[in-house]
């Protein structure tokens, strides 16, 4: 072998390694942020339906109704992949506002649409997503299925609520867990923000208990809530 083959061979060699030590290395799906947070706007819509109120010198058709109520929407979310998310959400407790159904007195006493008790609640939800399109997409939809935990605390009876059952009264509202579902969209603004709007539905059910010395009322309520959520996030 010549001297010149021998020379071109070796600057062949030495030029293969130089460019393959220098290539780039891929981009991993690891460096898609893992982390969000979300602030936003919770309006919840209930559709009640509840059993007649039952006890000693309750007249037939008693009944109660919830008010709409607008509280603070805050989430966390973990990213699984890149189709799939877990999302913790969580709400500011807002004060609920409890209003008689059905007649229009309760004696010389007004009761329909009046405020007769109100609670604060707590509704921790938890929901797995599926997140369609990919994500260098600017508009991702997403549907998610869940679970819905609820306690209510601060639960008091209105002068209202104490005129109508006559005197004060203290009450009792059980937990709830039930199913959750939700349908959204994703808007990616710029970098790590994004704009989310969702609209969910859950199951929220109670025993309410009204004690009037020692005089118990009872129902059993099921809220229905549904929740229009506008946000914005923040991925990290």
């Amino acid at each position: 072998m010549s001297t010149l083959t021998r020379t071109r061979l070796a600057w062949l060699a030495a030029t293969a390694g130089s460019i393959y030590f220098a290539a780039p290395a891929p981009v991993r799906a690891d460096d898609v942020p893992s982390n969000s947070a979300r602030l936003g706007l919770y309006s919840v819509f209930y559709h009640v339906s509840a059993d007649d109120l039952s006890g000693p010198y309750v007249p037939p058709g008693a009944n109660i109704d919830a008010k709409n109520v607008d509280t603070l929407y805050a989430a966390y979310v973990r990213r699984l992949s890149s189709h799939f998310d877990v999302e913790l959400a969580l709400g500011y407790p807002p004060l609920q506002k409890t209003v008689g159904k059905g007649p229009a007195t309760l004696g010389s006493v007004p009761y329909d649409g009046q405020v007769i008790a109100t609670a604060r609640w707590l509704a921790p939800t938890l929901l797995v997503e599926y997140m369609f399109l990919d994500e260098q997409s600017a508009w991702r939809p997403y549907v998610g299925v869940g679970v819905n935990y609820t306690t209510f605390y601060d639960r008091d009876s209105t002068a209202q609520g104490n005129a109508a059952s006559g005197g004060p009264t203290r009450l009792s509202l059980t937990p709830s867990v039930g199913a959750a579902g939700t349908v959204g969209v994703a808007y990616h603004i710029a970098n790590q923000w994004h704009a989310y709007a969702s609209y969910s539905i859950s199951k929220v059910s109670t025993d309410l208990s009204a004690d009037t010395a020692g005089i118990i009322r009872t129902t059993h309520i099921n809220f229905g809530p549904q929740a229009l959520v506008v946000a914005v996030g923040y991925s990290f």
